[in-house]
């Protein structure tokens, strides 16, 4: 199961940066789009659409990356964070849904739980 954990946190540090990548290029398109027009009201509405949707998606990708280290580290807490983000992720069908899948199987397996409990153990 070693190899799986690391593959779950893997792809799941991957694709919260690739979110992040292409956050900022919306944010950047949508306000360039914006600054283009010269108009002020559009240069306001694409400011105020560009930073909630690049926020929006931060927040969404932050805990993945958290998640993902703390599941290399093998910490306790991460098992549960990620959880909650596969979880989560049913509904983003169909990508999500697979790695969701995926990540439920490999953290809630006799054998992951067994190799959290032991890093707990040592760590205390």
């Amino acid at each position: 199961m070693e190899k799986h954990i690391t593959l779950v946190a893997a792809l799941h540090i991957a694709f919260s940066i690739l979110g992040l990548f292409l956050a900022a290029i919306f944010f950047i398109a949508v306000v360039g789009g914006g600054l283009l027009s010269g108009d002020d009201d559009a240069i306001t509405i694409t400011a105020i659409v560009g930073g909630m949707v690049l926020l929006f998606i931060f927040i969404l990708s932050i805990p993945g990356i958290i998640g993902g280290i703390g599941l290399l580290k093998r910490a306790t807490w991460s098992r549960i964070l990620m959880l909650v983000i596969a979880f989560l992720e049913l509904i983003n069908i169909p990508f999500g849904t697979i790695l969701g899948v995926y990540t439920i199987w490999v953290l809630v397996d006799e054998k992951t739980v067994e190799l959290f409990e032991k890093n707990s153990e040592k760590q205390s």
